[in-house]
C-alpha cells in the first residue's frame, strides 16, 4: 500500500476525561450536578462557568471555551477564544494551526497552519511533550502534499515522521509509524523491509491502517517472507475492527479459496457501504484504500450474482455490482477484471 495525499492531520490528543464538557465536568463546580442535567443544559451550563471563569482572570478557561467550541463544530468561535489564549497556550496554537491548515470556519492558510505546527513541533518547552509528536506529523504531512511549505518535499516529510514515529514509541505518533510504512512502500523510496518494520510497529501500538497493510505484506511476499496463514489473520482481524481495505482483501482470500458463501456474504455486506469519509474517520483509514476495499468487494460480489457462486444466480444484479466496483475505483476494477480475463479469479 503506497501512500496517497488526502491523508488525514493528527488531531489533537484528547485529555484523560475525553471532551471538555467530560472534563469540566468532573471539576468540584459541577460534579455533583453534571449528572441530573441533559446534554444541552450540561454544554450551556459548561459554557457559561467558562465564561464566568475567563471574566475572572482564567487563562486556562480561554482554551477550554475554544476546544469546547471546536468539539461543537463552532470553528469560528473557537478560533476567537484559541486567538486569545495563544500566548500562554501550547494547545491553543495546535488547534490554530488545524484551524488554517484545513480551513475550518475560515479561508484555508496553509502557511499560517503550517507555522503554528513548527513552532510546536520544534519546541523544546515541557508543556508541548504530549503534543509534539502529533504536530511533527503534521509538518511532514505539509511536506508530502505540498501545502503551505516552500516545496513539496518526500524527504522533509520522512524527516519530520521519523521525529514524530519516536523509533516506535507507543506514545508517539502512530499515524506517523503508518506513514513511514506506506512511504517506505512507494516506487520513488521503496525499502520493502522498512515498509514491514513500521506497519509492524504501527500494528502493535493499534493501527488499523498498518495492520491491513501487514495483511497485503505477508500474502505478497513484500519485505518479508510470504505467509498466507499471517495474512489471513491480519486481514480477518483488521476487517472486524472495521478496515474496509481488509475487507475487500478477506473477501478475495475466500472467493480464491472457493469458500463462496462466506464470500458473498461478506461481499454483499460490504458492498453496499458508502459514505468513505465518515468511514475514515472514523477509522483513521486512507480515503482512497476505503474505495478500493468497497471496489474489491463489489466485484468479487458481482461475480458471485453472474456465476451463482454462494448466492443465488442474478446477472442483472451482478451488471450493477459490476459498475459499483468501477465507480469506487476504476484501476481497481480493471486489474481485477484482467486477471480474471487470464484464468486467475
Amino acid at each position: 500500500m503506497e501512500l496517497t495525499s488526502d491523508l488525514h492531520g493528527e488531531p489533537l490528543p484528547v485529555s484523560r476525561e475525553g471532551s471538555i464538557i467530560a472534563s469540566v465536568s468532573s471539576t468540584q463546580d459541577l460534579k455533583d450536578t453534571a449528572h441530573t442535567m441533559t446534554d444541552e443544559e450540561l454544554t450551556e451550563k459548561v459554557e457559561s462557568l467558562l465564561l464566568d471563569k475567563i471574566k475572572h482572570g482564567d487563562k486556562q478557561a480561554l482554551f477550554q471555551l475554544g476546544q469546547l467550541y471546536f468539539e461543537q463544530g463552532q470553528y469560528e468561535s473557537s478560533r476567537v477564544y484559541f486567538e486569545r489564549a495563544k500566548e500562554q497556550d501550547f494547545q491553543a496554537q495546535y488547534q490554530l494551526g488545524v484551524i488554517y491548515y484545513d480551513g475550518l470556519g475560515c479561508k484555508t492558510n496553509h502557511k499560517l497552519g503550517v507555522e503554528y505546527m513548527t513552532n510546536i513541533a520544534s519546541s523544546t518547552a515541557k508543556l508541548t511533550k504530549h503534543i509534539i509528536h502529533c504536530a511533527q506529523f503534521n509538518v511532514g504531512r505539509a511536506y508530502f502534499q505540498g501545502y503551505g511549505v516552500r516545496r513539496q518535499s518526500d524527504k522533509e516529510a520522512e524527516k519530520w515522521w521519523l521525529l514524530a514515529a519516536d523509533d516506535g514509541n507507543p506514545r508517539a505518533s502512530v499515524r506517523a509509524q503508518c506513514a513511514l510504512g506506506m512511504i517506505y512502500s512507494r516506487e520513488e523510496t521503496l525499502d520493502l523491509k522498512k515498509a514491514f518494520f513500521w506497519h509492524s510497529e504501527a500494528c502493535g501500538n493499534g493501527s488499523l491502517e498498518s495492520q491491513g497493510c501487514l495483511g497485503v505484506m505477508y500474502e505478497l511476499g513484500l519485505g518479508v517472507k510470504k505467509d498466507p496463514g499471517s495474512a489471513f489473520e491480519c486481514f480477518k482481524e483488521a476487517a472486524n475492527r472495521g478496515n474496509v481495505y481488509a475487507m475487500g482483501h478477506l473477501v478475495k482470500y475466500y472467493y480464491m479459496r472457493k469458500l463462496f458463501t462466506k464470500a458473498a456474504d461478506l461481499a454483499s455486506r460490504v458492498a453496499i457501504l458508502g459514505d468513505i469519509n465518515q468511514m475514515a474517520d472514523e477509522t483513521n483509514c486512507l480515503p482512497g484504500y476505503i474505495r478500493k476495499g468497497i471496489s474489491m468487494a463489489c466485484f468479487f460480489y458481482a461475480r458471485a450474482l453472474h456465476m451463482g457462486q454462494g448466492t443465488k444466480e442474478n446477472k442483472e444484479d451482478a451488471e450493477k455490482y459490476y459498475s459499483r466496483a468501477y465507480y469506487f475505483d476504476a484501476d481497481m476494477c480493471a486489474m481485477l477484471q484482467n486477471v480474471t480475463t487470464h484464468g486467475v479469479i
